[in-house]
């Protein structure tokens, strides 16, 4: 049963649950995308602390998303990772994503797992490259983004013009009549607050919860419908072994269930579903059960590798592999066959 109370601090409704299967017009998936340092991961640390993930005695470090040491020593986001928070009965899965070019088949791939994006742009330094980079992807899977306007309490900050120029962008990449009306807000993730207007009073970030909510679509599918799934990320237990992650297209599938693989060569085989895991807050948690539309992890798959597909034994569904850019930049090693070779020194 759901349990609902108000937050002291921010007055936003939020939920404290006791986890059960949720109905797909309940779920918002949503990534966050931006060039790096435009504030993508401080905008998130005020959304998991306004929706009542940490406990009021817990220590809350800056950057919480970034758990691996390389992105805490380098101030960065590598690998894209996934909260869950609840907000008026709602349950919101939001996806972190790097904000680097040389991380972005990361992006690529979670874009599968979600149904809108928020493209987080400077409202000072405006659009830069990979903005470019994150936006055309978004749109070319038919993604409708809403656009927040960030650090609009930076000095000279200009979110009219930077409005302007995302829309441009826009323009310049192609994006549909529809994508073209993209819904947007203005915010301060170092402040906590977000406004629907310049001028009006700031808060906190009901207004960005809302906006997710309203702009955001339910996921597609039936949980009538047999179990399939395409896996987007890997995750490792020490214990299960490989876990396979991503958002449930059709059906339920349940701890103990038999499932069948399909690879990329289209190998088909069985393998019963041992471990089952969710997201609260950051947690992870073991589940029963999970439905169409929520994202989850699913071990006791062997050999599982991105890409493949995850169908009902009695109902086999091979998907398109998930197809990744080709690296920007490579590297020849081969015999040195200049003129001054071996003379050296």
């Amino acid at each position: 049963m759901w349990k609902n109370y108000i937050s002291n601090s921010h007055n936003l409704y939020v939920d404290a649950t006791i986890f059960c299967m949720d109905k797909p017009e309940n779920i918002r998936n949503i990534a966050i995308i931006a060039h790096i340092d435009h504030g993508k991961t401080t905008l998130l640390d005020q959304l998991l602390k306004q929706a009542n993930v940490f406990r009021e005695t817990e220590a809350i470090p800056e950057r919480v998303m970034d758990s691996y040491d390389q992105e805490r020593e380098r101030g960065i986001t590598i690998f894209a990772k996934q909260t869950s928070v609840r907000y008026k009965g709602y349950k919101i899965n939001i996806v972190d994503t790097p904000g680097h070019a040389d991380f972005s088949g990361e992006v690529e791939r979670v874009l599968g797992m979600v149904n809108t994006v928020i493209l987080l742009v400077d409202a000072k330094e405006g659009p830069m490259p990979q903005t470019r980079f994150v936006l055309s992807c978004a749109l070319k899977m038919g993604l409708k983004p809403i656009v927040a306007l960030n650090k609009i309490d930076r000095p000279n900050a200009d979110p009219d013009r930077v409005l302007d120029q995302t829309f441009d962008l826009f323009v310049e990449l192609g994006a549909s009549d529809d994508q073209l009306d993209f819904p947007y807000i203005y915010a301060s993730g170092l402040s906590g607050y977000a406004i629907k207007k310049v001028g009006d009073t700031p808060k906190d970030l009901q207004p960005l919860f809302d906006l997710i909510i309203d702009a955001c679509p339910k996921p597609p599918g039936s949980l009538d419908l047999p179990f399939l799934m395409q896996t987007a990320t890997i995750t490792y237990d020490s214990f299960t072994g490989r876990g396979a992650a991503g958002r449930i297209l059709e059906g339920v599938v349940k701890k103990g269930d038999t499932i069948t693989k399909i690879d990329r060569d289209g190998k088909k085989t069985d393998h019963k579903v041992t471990k089952l895991e969710g997201y609260m807050g950051l947690e992870k948690i073991e589940i029963e059960e999970a439905g169409c539309g929520d994202i989850a992890i699913v071990s006791g798959i062997d050999n599982v590798d991105i890409g493949d597909t995850l169908s009902d034994p009695n109902h086999i569904v091979e998907l398109p592999p998930i197809a990744i850019s080709e690296p920007t930049v490579s590297i020849d090693i081969m015999v040195n066959t200049s003129p001054f070779a071996g003379k050296e020194g």
